[in-house]
């Protein structure tokens, strides 16, 4: 008689397993979020030399309701402390995200693709699945954590293991939230969709809290985990028992996610998708291509639109923020161009939203891989539809949908500023030659080497992590050429603006889309 496997049976092949698939997307993860983090002492250190600027310039970031929003309340004027400001609680966002991939990943969409039936048909316990994916999420935090903790240590070893702690207790917590979530959910999208609903409501309240109250003493800033972060203060007397709150919770949605998970069947959820009646008719591949994908474009839209009315606000405060600081005018004006400092920043914030927006563009041209490896593809490709069509439909809402929402994130920073709305909407439509060729490669990968194409997402964060980065590190100008957003028109501004390098991007996006399309069209599909 065949004995049954215990609960945790086989977590360590899982385990391994896991990290052996996430061998090049997690390690990126994990180098872009340290390296945010870890760059940071060096970077302000060079705009604020002496400990008079940096007191002067913590007064007035905290002076500032919309820069309290953004970053939180600064509670020292040391390097280190500007630092846990500036990037901790981005530490922590990034933190989240990789965690709620790492979990989503490997539990409802090894689910939802079938894989999973196969692995629990041998001596794989209940309990595994969910036990190695949470352990692989732990050890990717455990890495972003000490690489933190020894990249800060020169600013004081206690402040930098209370920020590692914070960064990568804030990665387990949405790790254990998302643990959850595929619980409840029946595909890994709804899965991913309700944590990262949770992470931006968690942002939300901690902003709403620090731009009404500075201190971090809101109950608004305190009912949110980013908000604890902030609150650990770290190089700034730190306050250890918001770790050990961090803790619980952490525990807390853990062991929700093992109730769930040991109160379901395999395949299952406890919030089913509910199948039609449909709503109006889907007669095309492009109609379904937009029905499936207007959820994650309305979310979208909605955070550009309000994110460009927050920077716009900030706008008029960037001179009197920056002051006679030579070295910062001189970020920025790198990063947004040589115009008035005003015109600098809203170029520099128009480029940001350019290289997030590519990772919209990633994720929805991402969805045909999606779509393939759940195996929904086929049966509309056993009909009357052909393969162009079925995929030229998400190409259309990815590139399509990448022009809706920096449209709307330069009506927002216009309405913000309360200047010319067009000038705005220019800057950040000119991001979009540079958004649709990190889309269009993404197309290409899907088309070419379907196993590879969430490299897409390396190439994604790489620019992102160039464009944001990059200046402030004084790195060479060939290595910020690297990515398609270096070689844009910095509007607005006295820049004259240049048609070539848009029309040049632009036919290297149409390029890369038809090769991926063609590649598509010859291979074959994948199981």
């Amino acid at each position: 008689m065949k004995r049954r496997p215990t609960g945790f049976a086989g977590t360590g092949a899982l385990l391994r397993l896991a990290l052996r698939r996430d061998r090049v997307m997690m390690p990126v993860w994990i180098l872009v979020t340290a390296l945010l983090v870890v760059s940071m002492p060096g970077s302000l250190g060079s705009v604020y030399a002496t400990a008079a600027e940096r007191a002067q310039a913590a007064a007035s970031m905290n002076a500032n309701g919309s820069l309290r929003a953004l970053y939180g309340p600064v509670f020292g004027d040391s390097l280190g402390a500007l630092t846990a400001w500036r990037a901790g609680v981005f530490g922590a966002v990034l933190a989240a995200v990789m965690s709620l991939i790492i979990v989503v990943r490997h539990t409802r969409e090894e689910e939802e693709t079938g894989r999973q039936e196969l692995l629990s048909a041998a001596m794989v316990g209940r309990r595994a699945p969910l036990t190695a994916a949470l352990l692989a999420a732990l050890v990717a935090n455990t890495c972003v954590g000490l690489l933190v903790a020894a990249g800060l240590a020169g600013q004081g070893a206690a402040g930098a293991a209370a920020l590692a702690l914070a960064l990568a207790g804030t990665g387990m917590l949405f790790a254990g939230a998302a643990a959850v979530a595929a619980q409840l959910t029946e595909s890994a999208r709804a899965a991913k969709g309700v944590t990262a609903a949770v992470l931006g409501a968690a942002f939300v309240l901690k902003a709403a809290g620090d731009a009404g109250t500075a201190g971090g003493a809101s109950a608004l800033t305190w009912a949110s985990p980013l908000g604890w972060v902030e609150n650990v203060r770290a190089f700034a007397g730190e306050r250890r028992w918001v770790l050990l709150l961090l803790a619980a919770a952490v525990v807390l949605q853990v062991a929700a996610g093992y109730l769930l998970a040991g109160r379901r069947d395999l395949g299952m959820s406890f919030l089913p998708s509910r199948p039609g009646p449909a709503e109006g008719r889907l007669g095309t591949a492009g109609a379904l291509a937009r029905r499936l994908q207007r959820g994650a474009l309305a979310g979208w839209s909605a955070g550009f639109l309000v994110a460009g009315a927050v920077f716009g606000g900030m706008a008029d405060g960037a001179a009197e923020l920056v002051g006679g600081n030579d070295r910062t005018r001189e970020i920025i004006e790198r990063m947004g161009g040589q115009g008035g400092l005003t015109d600098a920043f809203l170029a520099t914030m128009a480029g940001l939203f350019g290289m997030v927006a590519a990772l919209y563009a990633v994720s929805a041209v991402l969805r045909l891989s999606g779509e393939e490896s759940a195996q929904r593809a086929e049966p509309l490709l056993a009909n009357a539809v052909g393969r162009i069509r079925w995929a030229g439909g998400h190409l259309a809402v990815a590139f399509a949908g990448s022009a809706l929402i920096l449209l709307l994130a330069g009506l927002g920073l216009g309405i913000g500023h309360g200047g010319e709305v067009g000038a705005t909407v220019a800057a950040t439509l000119a991001q979009l030659p540079a958004v649709w060729v990190i889309g269009a490669l993404a197309a290409l990968l899907h088309g070419a080497a379907p196993a590879y194409a969430s490299t897409a997402w390396a190439v994604a964060g790489s620019a992102l992590a160039l464009g944001w980065i990059g200046p402030a590190l004084n790195l060479p100008q060939a290595a910020l050429n690297l990515s398609p957003f270096a070689h844009l028109p910095r509007l607005p501004g006295t820049e004259p603006l240049s048609w070539a390098p848009l029309l040049a991007l632009t036919a290297l996006a149409a390029a890369l889309t038809a090769a991926g399309l063609t590649a598509l069209r010859r291979r074959d599909m994948t199981a």
